[in-house]
């Protein structure tokens, strides 16, 4: 994961960072969080890891954004720089590799299950190490509602299929006709869809209303070529 552009100088260190923000949204959908990042480093305390990222940020690497664990956010040309080098792999089969052939859904009918055929606008080839958990599909995300998440409008999520989650989450749920990216909570008997976006509000699904959970985020692909 060493495609910086030419105009940024890393040091050593920042780079392992980087390289771990990356993979974190690659396998989880979501940045790693300060102490995420002091753990995997062996720093003593997060202010080591918070100092790195000051300076990346400084740097024109990411953008760190105030009042959230994992408020990072790589910046677009070192998104397009890492995309050049990936693209070949989403599009066409490689031999001698395992890879995941993944049907990409767009926009869902409602009341149809996700996987419909209709639903699949092509199938893109995907190494297996890319993701912790595999993936059964991908999803294009519309909207801005999981930003704080790094999850942006036209990224690819990454599926695992399952009707379960746990508290903290995020799920791919279907709400009445609607589907829908958020992170779930169950409280006693209400189930709360949290965005991670200030601007957007938690959704309360009350016992009496039509919901089901179609799967868990396994990993997020930010690809402008494919967009």
């Amino acid at each position: 994961m060493s495609n910086r552009p030419p105009a940024i100088k890393l040091t050593g260190r920042q780079q392992q960072i980087l390289d771990l923000i990356e993979s974190a949204i690659v396998r989880t959908g979501a940045p790693p969080t300060r102490a995420e990042i002091a753990a995997e480093l062996g720093f003593k305390s997060v202010n080591a890891a918070e100092e790195h990222l000051q300076a990346l940020a400084r740097k024109g690497a990411i953008e760190l954004v105030s009042g959230t664990s994992r408020g990072i956010r790589l910046k677009r040309e070192v998104l397009s720089s890492i995309n050049a080098t990936r693209n070949a792999q989403y599009s066409l089969p490689l031999p001698g590799m395992e890879q995941l052939a993944l049907p990409l859904i767009g926009r869902v009918a409602a009341g149809s299950p996700i996987l419909a055929q209709e639903h699949v606008d092509q199938t893109f080839y995907l190494e297996s190490t890319l993701f912790a958990r595999k993936p059964d599909y991908l999803l294009k995300v519309r909207g801005m509602s999981m930003r704080d998440a790094g999850i942006m409008d036209g990224d690819l999520l990454a599926v695992q299929s399952t009707r379960q989650a746990r508290n903290g989450q995020i799920v791919v749920a279907r709400l009445g006709d609607e589907v829908t990216v958020k992170r779930f909570k169950r409280r006693h008997e209400l189930i709360e869809l949290h965005a991670e976006n200030p601007d957007y509000p938690t959704i309360i699904v009350h016992a009496n209303e039509a919901f089901e959970i179609e799967g868990l985020a396994v990993g997020l692909i930010r690809n402008t070529m494919m967009m």
